[in-house]
């Protein structure tokens, strides 16, 4: 048992711990960062990054598919699923290690372990070997990220039943897929398998798939997969999972209509998530945890003075952008950094890169409708965009929302092709007070997507040139 002492021990290295830690000893405070598995955590090795890859070879195949309308002759198309595994994993491998380099290079000390809380100011590190030190921190940092949530009767068994992790890596390609879930993950998963050419179902048991997008942005998404051959189940549910000789039968029972069994090759749970908040110490603490989930004010401060949480395992949004910029606010707040200000969650975008992609900001339509305001909407189509019909991706749209009496731009909804890189137009926008005007004004290049982004604003004001 040894002993060290740090202004900052942070306990998780993923997307939001190891910036915490890069932060603070910018800002001139000794940290340690422990981690118990993956440096740049589950984003980083089994979420963000390998699924985009995953995601890059099967929409290369796509277009390959499409090259007649490019006037291109392309024989004998396949794909070698092992190659397209292997080099998602390098890809995570590559990032990984630029983790460690990072981390190296601005003076994190960092402790392969298990931390958690033993008292005020002190943190154990068991190693894998079982042996252990203790730390003593001025301030601790939770950021030990989320897992899959599982429900009673829908277990993943890593074999016919598959979690996150088990959809990244197939050694072969089921023939018939059951996607559980319609939010990003899902919808990811069975876009690349769709793509790939497996048959694919998605089971949701709420009204609409990616319920928490604008309503007609998922109703638009919802008809361009069911036209890639996308079966598509909303207000449904899966009630047993029931697993034979290489297949498993699902009963999903519609909210109405008859119960039916069907079976499949393989089955993804994609749930939802469940924050890592067992196992750190907490008892006795301070801390609050709701459900799974730590409880934190607008500065990350949980309710144990010099004890932060950030990330997954602090609650939604549960993204690894808003992980990072929780992260570099936490140590920030930590050092007196007067610079420092809460972020504003209705202003961090979501991204979903399925095929077509789907990306969003700020209120939905209904949301601002509801708030009291009174909105103006602007809408327009890839269709009537020069650069979409070059490129052979006429399906999506553009939707904008603006405060009526302000101008101020209250929502982005996007979904069409690359609309993941559109969104960040609007988001500096947002973050910089834009109304309509400065939209309007702004001189976007020709021909490129973004110039939707300008119709669309023209179209709420009733100005569109090219609709």
């Amino acid at each position: 048992m040894g002993n060290a002492s740090y202004d900052v021990v942070v306990i998780g290295g993923g997307p939001g711990g190891y910036p915490a830690a890069i932060r603070a000893r910018q800002l001139g405070l000794s940290v340690a960062l422990v981690e118990r598995e993956h440096l740049g955590g589950i984003c980083l090795n089994w979420g963000c990054i390998p699924t985009k890859a995953l995601l890059r070879s099967a929409e290369i195949h796509h277009l390959v598919q499409r090259a007649d309308e490019f006037g291109l002759s392309v024989k004998g198309v396949s794909f070698d699923l092992e190659k397209i595994v292997k080099r998602s994993r390098k890809v995570s491998a590559r990032l990984k290690s630029g983790v460690k380099a990072l981390l190296k290079k601005n003076g994190v000390e960092v402790h392969e372990g298990v931390g958690r809380l033993v008292g005020a100011g002190r943190v154990a590190v068991e190693a894998g070997n079982g042996e252990a030190i203790e730390i003593e921190a001025l301030n601790i940092v939770l950021a030990t990220g989320a897992r899959a949530r599982s429900l009673p009767g829908l277990e993943a068994d890593g074999d016919l039943i598959w979690s996150y992790r088990e959809a990244m890596v197939p050694t072969e390609l089921p023939g018939r897929l059951l996607v559980v879930g319609s939010g990003a993950i899902g919808m990811e998963f069975a876009s690349f398998y769709r793509d790939l050419g497996s048959e694919v179902t998605v089971v949701e048991a709420l009204p609409r798939i990616l319920p928490v997008e604008d309503e007609e942005i998922s109703q638009v998404a919802h008809k361009e997969f069911e036209k890639q051959g996308i079966e598509i189940h909303v207000s449904a549910t899966v009630c047993s999972l029931e697993k034979g000789q290489g297949q498993v039968e699902a009963t999903i029972t519609p909210e109405t209509g008859d119960t039916k069994r069907v079976t499949f090759d393989r089955v993804i749970l994609a749930v939802g998530i469940v924050g890592n908040v067992e196992n750190l110490g907490l008892e006795g603490t301070g801390v609050e945890v709701d459900r799974t989930h730590i409880v934190t004010n607008e500065w990350t401060e949980t309710g144990e003075a010099g004890v932060y949480a950030i990330g997954d395992v602090a609650g939604p949004p549960w993204l690894a952008h808003k992980a990072t910029h929780e992260g570099i606010l936490c140590a920030e707040r930590i050092a007196g950094d007067s610079a420092a200000h809460p972020i504003r969650r209705e202003r961090i975008p979501g991204c979903t890169y399925c095929r077509p992609q789907v990306a969003s900001v700020g209120l939905s339509e209904v949301a601002a409708t509801e708030s009291g305001r009174e909105v103006r909407v602007g809408r327009f189509p890839y269709r009537a965009n020069g650069k979409a019909i070059a490129l052979g991706e006429m399906d999506g749209l553009i939707k904008t929302i603006f405060d009526a009496k302000t101008g101020e731009l209250l929502g982005a909804h996007l979904v069409g092709a690359e609309v993941t890189e559109l969104i960040q137009g609007f988001v500096v926008a947002m973050n910089l007070e834009t109304t309509e005007a400065e939209l309007m004004n702004s001189v976007f290049p020709h021909p490129t997507l973004s110039e939707m982004m300008h119709e669309s604003t023209l179209a709420a004001y009733g100005r569109a040139i090219h609709m």
